[in-house]
């Protein structure tokens, strides 16, 4: 396991799809990670299969054996639609968004039930016909709608700025706060890659800017302008300035590896991402001589 004084280093179910769950589990222990990010999906802990409450339990167990902490994704891809990726959102009409928003409700549960450190989800792409204020006044209700459970169950949740989506950016989740008011448990997840992908300012000006609201990091290598996860080191993002600056806000939160195109090889990937991920963080520069 990492240091105290150091990042938390998880690794996502979604680079894992050929593993069952509880292999994954085992493995990512094993090889010294600190926690996992949970995708619920048909593959792994599927919140629409009977006796949910039994399997949560069941992970919860074996999560506390392990060790392990865990946050909630729900980037699943087809988990409310076998023909349409990511289909429905909260950004689309009545009964579509009432379905997104209970598996968000689901995913609330099941992280209130593990003790998660967060739920993150995203708010879709923009869907046709659909101009910018009608866009933001469902968001806006969805997001209310899961806030309201989430409020009486405890746990925070983390809106994820995803490239071409609606909220693209750190400025779109800081405009949906404030519109919803600055909810205490509405706050940020934020993808590394994506700060390179298409963030308009730097990894520390970036990192900095989501400061206390940041309750998620997701870890992946990206270039400029290409929306696609990379293995760390063989694209664009500074790690050391990624980490420095977790590192010097303070951040306290997973900061977990997103690299679901490498299922195929997930033992190596994690194994190396993880010493990638140490040894970057070992070389860095000491906080303490840093503010002398």
């Amino acid at each position: 396991m990492s240091t105290a004084s150091a990042l938390r280093f998880g690794y996502g179910t979604n680079g894992m799809h050929s593993h069952r769950l509880e292999d994954a589990l085992s493995l990512l222990a094993a090889l010294g990670y600190d926690g996992v990010a949970l995708t619920l999906d048909h593959l792994h802990l599927d919140p629409f299969r009977p006796n949910l409450a039994g399997r949560v339990a069941q992970v919860g167990r074996r999560l506390d054996e392990l060790g392990l902490s865990v946050v909630i994704e729900t980037g699943a891809r087809y988990i409310l639609d076998p023909l349409r990726k990511h289909y429905p959102t909260l950004l689309h009409a009545g009964p579509d968004a009432t379905r997104r928003v209970d598996y968000l409700h689901r995913a609330v549960e099941v992280a209130a039930d593990l003790g998660a450190e967060a739920v993150s989800f995203w708010s879709g792409t923009l869907p046709d016909g659909v101009d910018e204020d009608r866009a933001w006044g469902r968001l806006c209700d969805g997001v209310w709608r899961v806030l309201d459970l989430a409020t009486r169950r405890g746990v925070v949740c983390a809106v994820e700025p995803e490239p071409g989506h609606f909220v693209d950016t750190l400025d779109a989740v800081l405009e949906l706060r404030r519109r919803l008011d600055d909810p205490k448990l509405l706050r940020v997840t934020l993808d590394l890659g994506h700060v390179v992908c298409n963030e308009p300012r730097g990894m520390a000006e970036t990192i900095r800017l989501a400061g206390p609201l940041l309750a998620n990091v997701q870890v992946d290598d990206m270039v400029e302008g290409v929306h696609e996860h990379l293995e760390l080191g063989t694209g664009e993002v500074d790690f050391a300035a990624a980490l420095g600056t977790l590192v010097e806000i303070g951040y306290t939160g997973l900061a977990a590896l997103e690299l679901p195109r490498q299922s195929h090889a997930a033992p190596v990937v994690a194994e190396r991402s993880l010493a990638f991920l140490r040894e970057t963080l070992e070389g860095l520069p000491d906080p303490e001589e840093v503010r002398a």
